[in-house]
C-alpha cells in the first residue's frame, strides 16, 4: 500500500483540538446536528477503564476489504495504533453481517478492552454490539454508523459530501439553468452511506430542473459493476452531459467508458477523493470529489479509543469533515505516492 506516514507529532496535535465524539443514533442525522446535541456518558462501568489506559488492545471489526478505501482503513489503524503502542486485532466481515456478529464474538473471547467496527450495515451488527455492551467493551463506529449501542460515531455527512459534489456539477455545467441527463452509478442497496450520498446529490440538483437524473442498478461501490451499468444507461439515454458515481472507484469505472465511447464533454464526478481521480482531475479526465481521507478517519477513531480507555467522555459525533477536490484546487491534494487525497497538512 503507497500510503504515506504522517508526521505523528502533528497529527496528535491536530486531532486533540479537532475531536468532538459521536455515539449517534444513525447517520441519517446531519453533522451540524450531531455537533450540537448535548455530551453523554460512554456508558463504560468501572471495570472497563480499570487497566492502564496506556496499554489496551483494540478490536477492529471492518465490513469488507473489497474497496480501496475499506482495504486501507485496516493498515491505517493498525499503524497509529503501533506507534501509540495498542494492539489491534482484526477481522474483516467480507460484507456478512452474520461474519461480523461472529468475528465481534471472537474479538470479546480474544480479550479487547474497546471495538471500532465499521458496520456492513446500521442494524446488522446488533448482537455483536449487544455482546459489547453486557461486557461493559465501548464501541466506536467508524465511517458508517449503526442505529443502537454504540459509545460514539467517527464519521463524516454523507448527505453533505452529496450535496457539494452536485452543487459544484451544477456549477461545473454553467449554473442553475444546465439541462441534460445526468446518470447516477448507486451504491450498496440500504447502506445509509448510499442513501445519505444520493439524498445530497438530489437536494443540490433541485436548484437545476433542467437536470434529469437517471439511476443505475445498485453497483455495490464496485467499478467492474459500475462499467456495464454505465454502457447500459449510455445506450439508454441521450443527452447525458454527466456521471455521479456514489463512490470514486465506481465513477473512475464509468469515466473509462466515457473515454472509450469517446465522450468527452460529459462531466464525471464521484465521492472519496481516491487519488486516481484526483491525478485524473489534474489531467481534466475527472471533474470533482468529495475528500474522505481514510487516513484521518482511522487515526482518529484510535485517538477516541485511546480517550475512552482513559475515561474521558465523548460526545455524540466525531466530524472528520470533507472538501471538494476540483481543477481550481487540484494540485494542494495531487499526491502519486498516497492511495486518497489527505487533508492533513
Amino acid at each position: 500500500m503507497k500510503m504515506k506516514k504522517l508526521t505523528s507529532t502533528i497529527l496528535i496535535a491536530a486531532m486533540a483540538l479537532s475531536i468532538s465524539a459521536c455515539g449517534n443514533s444513525s447517520e441519517k442525522t446531519s453533522a451540524g446536528a450531531a455537533q450540537s446535541s448535548s455530551s453523554k456518558s460512554t456508558g463504560t462501568e468501572e471495570s472497563s477503564t480499570s487497566k492502564d489506559s496506556k496499554n489496551f488492545t483494540i478490536g477492529f471489526s471492518n465490513c469488507s476489504q473489497d474497496t480501496p478505501f475499506f482495504a486501507n482503513m485496516t493498515p491505517i489503524i493498525e499503524d497509529y495504533a503501533k506507534e501509540k503502542g495498542l494492539e489491534v486485532i482484526s477481522l474483516n466481515a467480507d460484507n456478512d453481517t452474520s461474519k461480523q456478529n461472529k468475528d465481534i464474538q471472537d474479538l470479546i473471547s480474544r480479550g479487547i478492552d474497546v471495538l471500532l467496527i465499521n458496520p456492513v450495515n446500521e442494524d446488522g451488527a446488533t448482537a455483536g454490539i449487544e455482546a459489547c455492551n453486557k461486557k461493559n467493551i465501548p464501541v466506536i463506529t467508524v465511517d458508517k454508523n449503526v442505529t443502537k449501542g454504540n459509545t460514539a460515531w467517527v464519521g463524516r455527512d454523507n448527505k453533505v459530501m452529496g450535496k457539494l459534489v452536485g452543487e459544484k456539477l451544477i456549477e461545473l455545467l454553467g449554473g442553475e439553468d444546465a439541462a441534460g441527463t445526468i446518470l447516477e452509478i448507486q451504491g450498496t442497496a440500504g447502506s445509509t452511506t448510499m442513501m445519505n450520498r444520493r439524498d445530497g446529490f438530489h437536494e443540490a440538483l433541485e436548484k437545476a430542473p433542467g437536470l434529469k437524473i437517471v439511476q443505475s442498478s445498485y453497483c455495490d461501490y464496485d467499478r467492474s459493476k459500475a462499467i456495464p451499468a454505465t454502457q447500459d444507461m449510455l445506450q439508454a439515454n441521450k443527452d447525458v452531459v454527466a456521471i455521479f458515481g456514489h463512490n470514486d472507484d465506481m465513477a473512475l469505472g464509468a469515466a473509462q467508458v466515457c473515454q472509450e465511447q469517446k465522450l468527452e464533454n460529459v462531466l464525471v464526478c464521484g465521492v472519496d477523493g481516491l487519488m486516481e481521480s484526483v491525478l485524473k482531475i489534474q489531467d481534466s479526465k475527472y471533474h470533482c470529489t468529495a475528500s474522505n481521507d481514510p487516513v484521518l478517519l482511522g487515526q482518529t477513531a484510535v485517538d477516541a479509543a485511546i480517550k475512552v480507555m482513559a475515561g474521558e467522555t465523548l460526545d455524540e459525533f466525531i466530524d472528520a469533515g470533507t472538501v471538494v477536490i476540483d481543477k481550481s484546487n487540484v494540485d494542494e491534494y495531487a499526491n502519486k505516492d498516497l492511495d486518497f487525497a489527505t487533508m492533513v497538512k
